[in-house]
């Protein structure tokens, strides 16, 4: 059995968490913190979740938890048949992540943790972020999914990035970067999705977990 180890506020653990509930691959999740302790750095070297457990060993880093499930698990495919429409999937993904996310990351320690971000970040992070969501434009279909008419790896992660960045976004400048894209109605769809749902109402679960024990290092 799959073991999913992490902590369910993390939107990449919940990447690979909706992706294994919606292959409908049978699984057990395990609350870890990155405490950098010897127990997590032996199985994800960086002490980064998620990563996972199998019968032959760990696996970290989401993108290749991802494959290793698609290739693995074959009953209920989430990528094309098509070699070169799965790498255009993949390619969404990695853009989004790369592109997107991890620069409106630098955003969250004051969107989100009550810390603060300098103007210098703030303006850099403003001009890239721009520029990159007009390429990422170009490359999404939502049709009604993120690469089209079939749900997707690219909406395991779409479903879980996009929300974050509109957020940070709208708190750090007054706007959403992503209003231009039909990001609202997109959600709005794939919250009718139970493995959604079901991702959802477990990371607000774990919020006040970590609330709770933020609390009490303090």
């Amino acid at each position: 059995m799959i073991k999913l180890c992490g902590f369910a506020v993390s939107n990449y653990y919940n990447k690979v968490k909706l992706a294994l509930i919606e292959k409908n691959i049978v699984f057990e999740e395990q609350l870890v913190w990155t405490d950098k302790s010897p127990e997590l750095l032996a199985r994800s070297p960086l002490g980064k979740i998620p990563y996972i457990e199998t019968e032959q060993g760990s696996l970290c880093e989401s993108a290749v938890i991802l494959e290793y499930l698609e290739s693995k698990y074959t009953s209920l495919p989430l990528l094309p048949a098509d070699p070169f429409l799965a790498a255009k999937n993949l390619e969404l993904i990695t853009f989004l992540e790369l592109h997107l996310e991890l620069l409106a990351r630098e955003l969250y320690a004051e969107a989100f943790f009550g810390g603060k971000v300098t103007d210098e970040v703030k303006a850099r992070v403003e001009k890239q972020l721009l520029r990159n969501i007009k390429a990422f434009s170009g490359m999404v279909k939502f049709s009604p999914y993120i690469a089209g008419a079939d749900f997707s790896l690219a909406d395991c992660a779409a479903v879980v990035h996009l929300p974050l960045i509109s957020m940070a976004t709208k708190k750090i400048y007054g706007r959403d970067f992503l209003a231009d894209l039909p990001t609202k109605e997109y959600l709005g769809l794939m919250g009718q999705r139970a493995a959604v749902q079901k991702v959802n109402a477990d990371r607000k679960a774990n919020q006040e977990l970590m609330a709770a024990r933020m609390s009490a290092v303090k």
